[in-house]
């Protein structure tokens, strides 16, 4: 797949989410028990009208540790936590941005384009990055996901 890199201003957002502190390889584990919990609480405060899925990374110093990950669903406005379900505000500010289509299992591709796109722009990537997954579909060629990394100033 093709990917394009686009600089803008990210505005900060809300989600409902639950923390795990996993490596990168955890990922494909740790997500679905998360976002069930998330889900549980959305479907029992019905005035939260959720939004799509969003996983926040919170970069560890190095790449390859394992880091804080908050599994989330957009939300259009704050709450009180609930068991592990707490409210997270999404950075505000500029990021390098790219689109994924095609199946989860390849989405490190376009986190690495982006890793090159800064290494060859001589931008540093901040504290964070975030995955928001577009409507589900069934033909896994045609699933949608924004990748976004907050740049540093």
């Amino acid at each position: 797949m093709q990917y394009e890199v686009v600089v803008e201003a990210a505005q900060a957002g809300l989600i409902a989410a639950v923390r795990a502190k996993v490596p990168i390889s955890g990922i494909a584990q740790a997500w679905k028990p998360a976002l069930d919990q998330v889900w549980a609480f959305l479907k029992a405060n019905s005035g939260l009208h959720p939004g799509h899925n969003l996983f926040l990374y919170h970069h560890p110093e190095h790449r390859n540790e394992p880091m804080n990950i908050d599994f989330g669903v957009q939300v259009p406005h704050a709450f009180e936590p609930e068991g592990n379900v707490h409210c997270v505000e999404t950075p505000a500010g500029e990021v390098a941005k790219t689109v994924h289509i095609g199946p989860y299992d390849r989405i490190g591709d376009a986190h690495n384009v982006i890793h090159a796109w800064c290494a060859a722009h001589n931008r540093k990537i901040a504290h964070a990055s975030w995955e928001i997954y577009g409507d589900w579909n069934n033909d896994p060629a045609l699933l949608e996901t924004t990748i976004e990394y907050l740049l540093a100033s």
